[in-house]
Parts: structure tokens; sequence; C-alpha cells
């Protein structure tokens, strides 16, 4: 447990809703939580009600996702949060590709907007991904045309972008996810939502390189995810590499932002 709060954590997924006062909330639990950093996504996309039932039933919207309310709160904090692009793929490509410069990755998600990673409109998001250098955060669902096996069609045909399957697949223990992506360099695991077991197969199957911490707060406490990674008793060197190295590699910041790697160890 020292080993674990003597080094720095990104969180690799955090959620950030148009509300009142919601850019003050994550940051004080970032506080809480001594977390230094976080990849922040819009939130409030979907009423969770409906997403319940998306996610059993089938169904989408077409809400676009308040990504300039991201943006502005992300830009007041020296580098603390991330922002990613969260993209709904039922407009033209062009509206990520506007303000891409502006955001350090992509996330989709079948199952807010309902369309599948076989699409062409898929393929089309991340070829401009691909010319931004971001890496692709994607929610995957036992569904046909959104599978992790379907995530593995599609970066194999972008062998040249990072992505990342969310929530320790599908499910809370997704073993099968980790079979599936274990030969696709490309892919990596973010952990937050999957049981422990399956955050200790990966370390075996991908290993602590292909690995990231995330929370999906505020859906989940970010003290729930650290807890589960303190149950599996990590080296500190395999630590670093899912809290932050890997991270940062994913957002072309090899050690990230000097100031905040300054920080993490006063």
């Amino acid at each position: 447990m020292a080993a674990m709060t003597a080094q720095p954590v990104l969180d690799f997924h955090v959620r950030l809703a148009p509300r009142p006062g919601a850019g003050e909330r994550l940051l004080s639990t970032l506080d809480d939580c001594a977390l230094t950093r976080a990849v922040v996504c819009a939130g409030g996309t979907i009423d969770l009600d409906r997403l319940s039932r998306q996610l059993v039933e089938g169904g989408h919207v077409q809400t676009d996702a308040d990504n300039d309310a991201v943006l502005k709160i992300c830009a007041g904090t020296d580098g603390r949060l991330v922002p990613f692009f969260f993209a709904n793929p039922h407009r033209p490509p062009e509206v990520y590709r506007s303000s891409a410069a502006e955001f350090h990755g992509l996330e989709i998600s079948p199952a807010v907007h309902g369309i599948g990673l076989t699409d062409p409109r898929i393929a089309e998001l991340v070829a401009v991904a691909a010319e931004f250098g971001h890496s692709v955060y994607v929610v995957c669902l036992a569904r046909r045309g959104a599978t992790v096996a379907d995530l593995v069609g599609l970066a194999r045909r972008f062998p040249r972008v990072n992505f990342v399957l969310g929530h320790s697949g599908i499910g809370n223990i997704d073993l099968h996810a980790l079979t599936l992506i274990r030969d696709e360099p490309n892919i990596l695991l973010e952990t937050s939502g999957g049981y422990t077991c399956v955050a200790e197969a990966a370390l075996s199957r991908l290993g602590a390189e292909r690995m990231v911490f995330g929370t999906e707060y505020p859906l989940q406490h970010p003290s729930v995810e650290l807890a589960k990674f303190r149950a599996l008793g990590l080296p500190p060197e395999h630590w670093r590499r899912i809290a932050w190295d890997n991270a940062h590699r994913l957002l072309g910041q090899v050690r990230g932002i000097d100031r905040q790697e300054r920080k993490s160890g006063e």
C-alpha cells in the first residue's frame, strides 16, 4: 500500500457532466484520493436509466456530448485534467477534426450512440485520430458489431493507432476479452469495473505495460478502484507502469508534463 501512495497516479477515465461545480468536485475527489492527473471525457450525454436499458435491449441516442465544457474546465487546471473528445458517429467526422488539435484522444461508445465498430463511420473517426496521434478509448458490448472481437478487427485495420478497451472488457469477469486482445499490441486494457481476478489475469496475459488505471468517476469512486489494486499487492514497478507510464505514452508524453512530475515527487 505504501508503494502505491508514494507514486503518482493518472486516472485514465473519468467523466465530467456539464453541471455547476462538476469540475471543482472532480478536482476535490482527485485530491482526496491522491490522484495526480486524470483523462476526462464528457458525461451526461445519456440518462443512466436509459443507458442501462440500452445495454440490455439495444437502442441509441443521437445526443452530442458537451466537449466544449470539458475543454473549458480542463483548460484551467494547468495540465492536471486532460481532455478527450467524445465522438458522436451520427455527425460527420469533420466535427471531430475541426477541434481535434485541442484534445488528447478520442472516445467511441456503441452503448450510447448505437453505432458498431464495423460501421464505416467509426473507421472515419479513427482515421482522424490517426492524423492527430490520438489514442482511441472504446466501450464494447455483447452485441454484433460492438464486441471485443470487432475491436480487434478495427485495431488491425489501424495498426499505428493505440486503442484502449474500457472497463476491463464486457461485464465484471471478461477473461475472454484478454485472450482476444492478447496478440494485438496496439490494444491496452483500462481496468475500471472488472473484478480483481480480471486485473490479475491481465497482468499475466498482457503484462503491466498494456494496462492503464481508470475509475469511471463519478459512477465509481476512485477509492474503490484503488482498493482493487491494493489487494493485488503489485510490485512498485508494475504499479508505476499501470498508474502512470503507460497512460503518458498513450498521451504522447513519455514522462508527463514536467510540472506534474515534479509535484508528484514533493
